[in-house]
């Protein structure tokens, strides 16, 4: 099926679509667990298709430094490469690129640098980045982008807004805003910036929906905002992008975050924290988050989450995990990893079927209550 959007009702700003790409739909709002070096920590492809994740995330940058873009190519791409059949969203870098600042150098031409893993120096350019993708053999690809850090002045805000749109330009020049390189439909986003400036949110945003590209995402917030910024600029954001096409907010984040953005009209998401959280021994439940290293767990028979249905919650007990991350056993952090990944796909479940249901306000206020009075244990 060619890649399309499908918004399929709505309540207030909060939105339910469906996402069509040729591995498969994906119903919206969605959670792309991150599997940036072509595998989601902890996490088998197998496992992932249990919970019921429905697309998953891969970076450009690392897969370019290792095993590097031949080797994927030559394996017949990404999905089969990691065995995932369903949808691949790549991320085009940029973000990686600008976090190791030190080791780069910004031009017009595109940003050269200097690789964290063994220093050897490289060129990334607009049309190298979205080859490299089209190789890798994501259903989504995203444009290369100037991602700004926070706090961030006026002045570097515009130059990254001027070099984003430029950028996103060039990279659409490559093969167009779909294409098939690897017989199936890959489709670029193009990618809002303008730091915490909400005239220069509005010019990028307008000038990106100006080359028409099937799907948008808003990057470099939650990167050290405060929070009424973050919700500010995604209002400012969503309220001009074209109803009929999916929106993407880069990197966030908490439960209530994504709540708080799919209230903004947000419909797909990524982010490292269940993930990264859970294999340190901390997991997202509807009651709270539950650091596990904590004594008072020690003698705590329940599960992790009585309203989860994965085998995690079903199996073993929140004193089990604990002992296991004391123990320095590596099933803890695979178990823990399990259920904060299924909490996050449940959690997108739940908020479809409270938009579809028309009581996503009664939903929302009732889980914020419920997540944000959860006990904490010393």
């Amino acid at each position: 099926m060619p890649f399309g959007f499908r918004l399929e009702t709505s309540q207030g700003s909060a939105r339910a679509g469906i996402l069509s790409t040729d591995h498969g739909d994906v119903c919206t709002p969605a959670f792309m667990p991150v599997g940036t070096q072509a595998a989601v920590k902890a996490a088998t492809p197998e496992t992932l298709d249990k919970i019921g994740a429905q697309i998953i995330l891969a970076n450009a940058y690392h897969l370019f430094l290792r095993p590097g873009i031949g080797i994927v190519e030559d394996a017949g791409g990404l999905h089969s490469f990691m065995s995932w059949t369903k949808p691949i969203l790549t991320d085009s870098g940029g973000f990686q690129v600008f976090s190791l600042a030190d080791l780069g150098k910004v031009t017009d031409d595109g940003v050269e640098f200097q690789s964290h893993i063994d220093g050897s120096r490289h060129l990334f350019t607009p049309e190298t980045v979205i080859y490299a993708q089209a190789r890798l053999g994501a259903d989504i690809v995203m444009s290369f982008d100037y991602c700004t850090p926070f706090p961030c002045d006026r002045t570097e805000a515009e130059k990254a807004v001027a070099l984003t749109t430029k950028w996103a330009e060039r990279g659409a020049g490559v093969f167009g805003t779909l294409f098939n390189c690897n017989g199936y439909e890959q489709a670029l986003f193009g990618i809002v910036q303008g730091s915490v400036y909400e005239d220069l949110r509005r010019r990028s945003r307008d000038e990106l929906i100006e080359l028409e590209f099937p799907g948008y995402a808003i990057g470099g917030l939650s990167v050290g905002e405060e929070k009424s910024q973050t919700w500010k600029i995604t209002e400012c954001v969503t309220e001009g992008l074209p109803f009929e096409k999916p929106r993407y907010l880069m990197g966030v984040g908490t439960p209530i975050d994504i709540i708080e953005a799919v209230a903004r009209g947000i419909d797909m998401f990524d982010c490292v924290l269940p993930t990264r959280n859970a294999r340190n021994g901390t997991v997202f439940t509807r009651d709270g988050k539950l650091v596990l290293k904590n004594t008072g767990y020690s003698r705590d028979f329940a599960p992790l989450d009585s309203d989860c249905r994965c085998y995690a919650c079903q199996n073993f007990s929140r004193a089990y995990l604990r002992h296991l991350f004391l123990a320095g056993e590596i099933m803890g952090p695979i178990l823990a990893t399990y259920h904060s990944l299924c909490f996050y796909c449940d959690l997108m479940k739940e908020m479809r079927g409270a938009i579809f249901a028309g009581c996503f306000v009664e939903w929302r206020r009732g889980f914020v209550e419920r997540y944000s009075s959860g006990e904490t244990r010393e």
